[in-house]
């Protein structure tokens, strides 16, 4: 675990100089250039307490992060496959020993329904998520699950890109699970402190820090280029959790050429028969939470921040602003949530955690459009070989955004065509044309041609 240098970290974190307004500033600065800042600039950041200065890190954030990646926001919605597991997390209702959770396994025929589901709401990205089980979520399963989601095909729409949050796997598991045509590989760390760690996970597999941490290089040995990584925020200091985190990054990044291509943000909320959850040890108050997500944007300004549904929707809204890239929308945290009706289904029995944004994709999507931010629905660079150290180029250079926003634009309109409400239609389409006449020379041009061929009938169009 020598990448994480607790020692380091305190020392940076008990450092009175990082807290001199003027460094702040010049950091501030320097930031502006997209090109990331160093753990010690990071710490300083971490440090703002001035009102004025705070807005200017949260500006700046916002400056870096169209810069890199424009006003897209990346939609998607998790599936969960199965809610047993064999660990005991003391933040989690998954856990082995809450006796009251309802446990369910999806079988392959409901798995193809939610997906249905989705795919009719307009889903194209699915994030599959899986408790740790061997009986229950073995490779075997999870392929077929996969394989399965991507057999669905309903009038033209389909879902595109399969990203996995399953529990860390061997370099030989690995190779299986990118044989079966996944996106990125996620998995959260949940806390980097290692006394916090071995507190939250008294037994169960995941009870090895270092297994669990150097998942992502194997991970990467075994081909799968684009992985993600995340913290629980509640956990342990938030400041500490962001050094951390992001020590965790820049060891990757100087390891394989490749950084984390996701970097999540889920802040600790309550859980069915979760010891911690109720009263986090370090609750994260929204301030904080929004200086975290700034200070991730400028310091790996190439990554993509993920916002969940966690977070109700005043908050997300405020933090579309401050950097963050990929949201989920109409989200459920429970096997089998999506179809199940609400009359019949006790949620909050089967969740893995309670959820603060309820709303549907159709009223994200047109809320998004309402705040000046593009729903985009892009799958391209996956299936495109932009992914790993070629993702990592275009991203650090900021040149992803000239492919990006035709590809956003045409997924976007395919939305609005095939799935949008007549309410959110209206508003879509005033949107995209403001957004079209953002652009220019040949970036533009492409945009034009890609959204008439999905007018005119065309499905899946990008490059």
């Amino acid at each position: 675990m020598e990448f994480i240098n607790e020692d380091y970290i305190f020392s940076l974190l008990k450092d009175e100089s990082l807290k001199e307004k003027e460094l702040q500033k010049d950091i501030i600065q320097k930031a502006k250039e997209a090109k990331g800042l160093t753990l010690r600039e990071s710490a300083a950041l971490l440090n703002i307490e001035d009102k004025e200065l705070l807005e200017e890190l949260f500006y700046t954030a916002k400056e870096v992060k169209e810069k890199i990646y424009g006003s897209r926001l990346v939609l998607f919605a998790p599936l969960y496959v199965t809610n047993a597991c064999v660990n005991n997390c003391l933040y989690c209702a998954f856990r082995r020993d809450n006796k009251e959770l309802k446990r369910k396994t999806l079988s392959i025929e409901e798995i193809k329904g939610e997906t249905e589901f989705l795919v009719k709401q307009g889903h194209k990205r699915i994030l599959l998520v899986a408790g740790e089980s061997l009986k229950n979520s073995s490779l075997d399963y999870i392929g077929e699950a996969i394989r399965t989601m991507y057999e669905v095909h309903i009038n033209g729409g389909n879902i595109r890109r399969i990203n996995v949050n399953v529990a860390p796997l061997s370099i030989d598991g690995f190779k299986t699970l990118k044989s079966f045509g996944i996106g990125t590989y996620q998995c959260f760390q949940e806390t980097y402190h290692y006394e916090t760690y071995v507190k939250m996970h008294p037994d169960g597999p995941k009870k090895d820090f270092a297994w669990r941490l150097y998942a992502m290089d194997r991970a990467l040995q075994a081909g799968i280029d684009d992985v993600g990584i995340g913290a629980l925020f509640g956990l342990t200091d938030y400041k500490f959790e962001t050094l951390a985190m992001l020590s965790h990054a820049f060891n990757l990044d100087e390891k394989y050429g490749i950084g984390p291509h996701t970097i999540s943000v889920p802040r600790l909320e309550p859980a069915l028969n979760a010891p911690v959850s109720h009263k986090p040890p370090f609750a994260v108050d929204d301030l904080s939470f929004k200086k975290i997500v700034a200070v991730l944007r400028l310091a790996v300004p190439y990554t993509g921040i993920i916002l969940s549904t966690r977070e109700r929707p005043e908050l997300r809204r405020e933090l579309f602003s401050l950097g963050v890239s990929q949201i989920s929308a109409g989200s459920r945290t429970s096997p089998g949530a999506y179809r199940e009706s609400q009359e019949s289904l006790n949620e909050y029995e089967m969740q893995q955690f309670q959820l603060g944004d309820h709303r549907s994709l159709d009223e994200v999507v047109r809320d998004c459009c309402q705040l000046g931010f593009l729903p985009s629905f892009c799958t391209a660079c996956y299936r495109s070989q932009r992914t790993g150290d070629r993702f990592m180029e275009f991203a650090k250079s900021g040149t992803i955004h000239f492919m990006c926003s035709p590809n956003a634009l045409s997924t976007f309109k395919e939305y609005i065509i095939d799935y949008a409400s007549e309410e959110t239609k209206k508003i879509a389409n005033d949107f995209i044309q403001k957004e079209i006449e953002k652009l220019d020379g040949p970036t533009k041009t492409k945009a034009i041609k890609m959204i008439e061929r999905v007018d005119a009938g065309e499905r899946d169009v990008y490059f």
